[in-house]
């Protein structure tokens, strides 16, 4: 038995498999049967009691990642929008939970190789503004809403490119150039955490290396991670699907709510990426058309392809028509492209905006 199935996290046996089917277009056939029958059971257990969505800070990103090369326009960055969601519901066990989606620590993200050159790009040229604004600190956003950070059973990111997990989760010596080793930002809270992507940083691949903080990992307490493999059901209406390929542990958030099921995913950076075929960012339609293909990936990092591909299926699969324009599908991505008119015209044809969903409410604590 696993840590997490000891911890009421229930594997969900659709996916069971799927992954390895051969050849490759008999396993997007079976990504997708899987995703239609299990969708059907996940609506059936229930919705989450509340979500909140929160706008944490904006940051460039090359245009030639965002839409897989498809897309033209002049200006080569585009700014992502991260956002933090909080999400409570009710575990296996009977028990409100509280999870804390994509609580990014902007100051630890600028470590990572990539967007450290990326700033030092910015200083050089004396146009940072343009390529960093920091709107919330996650330390802030839960009192905010009621809670302490106390409060928080679960904290999780889709993957871990540009993530300083030192800086939430806590380590037992110091990050350079500090004095004191870290207190962890959710004291209470367990990482949930792909199996594939914590082994990434054992043993990092050159093709990885760039999106990763170096030493992320180093001195996390084991204890505080909760590892699980493949697809995971949390409790009512919270599930963390496997989505590989962007990274080889990407998972992707899915929850039902009175709207339906929302899926939120880095695979793509605007609803754009899993429906080309209402895009009007040039190029995005005719390349996908060209090429026949159904969705447009994120490609900064091209692990495999295929795999990511067969995983933005299973998401929009999963995921409900939108309520406000049913041509799209409720997928959110983590980092959204912005529609600032100075990336003009690379803005999104669409967006969903923020989720908010019920009341979040404090625990008990005196039962704690």
């Amino acid at each position: 038995m696993t840590a997490a199935q000891k911890n009421e996290l229930r594997p969900i046996p659709e996916f069971d498999g799927v992954h390895e089917v051969w050849p490759r277009g008999d396993r997007l056939t079976a990504v997708r049967e899987a995703a239609v029958k299990y969708r059907e059971r996940f609506l059936s257990q229930g919705q989450v009691k509340a979500i909140k969505s929160v706008d944490i800070a904006t940051a460039p990103y090359p245009s030639r990642f965002a839409f897989q090369g498809y897309s033209i326009g002049v200006n080569p960055f585009i700014s992502i929008t991260n956002r933090m969601m909080v999400i409570q519901f009710e575990g296996f066990d009977g028990k409100l939970k509280t999870l804390v989606w994509e609580p990014t620590v902007a100051v630890g993200s600028a470590e990572a190789p990539f967007y450290n050159q990326i700033q030092q790009l910015g200083r050089r040229f004396k146009v940072e503004r343009f390529f960093a604004d920091y709107i919330n600190d996650p330390d802030d956003v839960l009192p905010s809403l009621g809670l302490r950070n106390e409060d928080v059973d679960y904290v999780s990111f889709d993957h871990l490119h540009v993530q300083d997990v030192r800086m939430i989760m806590g380590s037992t010596e110091p990050i350079e150039g500090e004095s004191e080793p870290r207190k962890p930002l959710f004291p209470n809270a367990k990482l949930l955490v792909h199996r594939k992507e914590l082994a990434t940083f054992e043993s990092m691949h050159p093709m990885q290396t760039a999106w990763y903080v170096d030493k992320g990992m180093a001195g996390v307490p084991q204890d505080r991670l909760e590892i699980f493999d493949g697809d995971v059901e949390l409790g009512v209406g919270v599930s963390l699907l496997w989505t590989p390929g962007h990274t080889d542990g990407n998972h992707s958030l899915c929850v039902n709510t009175p709207d339906g099921v929302w899926v939120q995913s880095e695979n793509g950076m605007a609803p754009d990426n899993w429906q080309p075929e209402f895009s009007k960012i040039p190029g995005v339609k005719a390349q996908a058309q060209f090429y026949r293909r159904e969705v447009v990936l994120n490609s900064n990092t091209l692990e495999d392809p295929q795999d990511q591909y067969d995983s933005m299926i299973k998401e929009k699969t999963m995921a409900s028509r939108s309520k406000r324009d049913p041509r799209w599908v409720q997928v959110i991505p983590s980092s959204e492209c912005a529609s600032f008119k100075r990336q003009w015209p690379l803005r999104p044809t669409f967006s969903h905006g923020s989720l908010d969903y019920g009341v979040i409410v404090a625990p008990n604590r005196a039962a704690g």
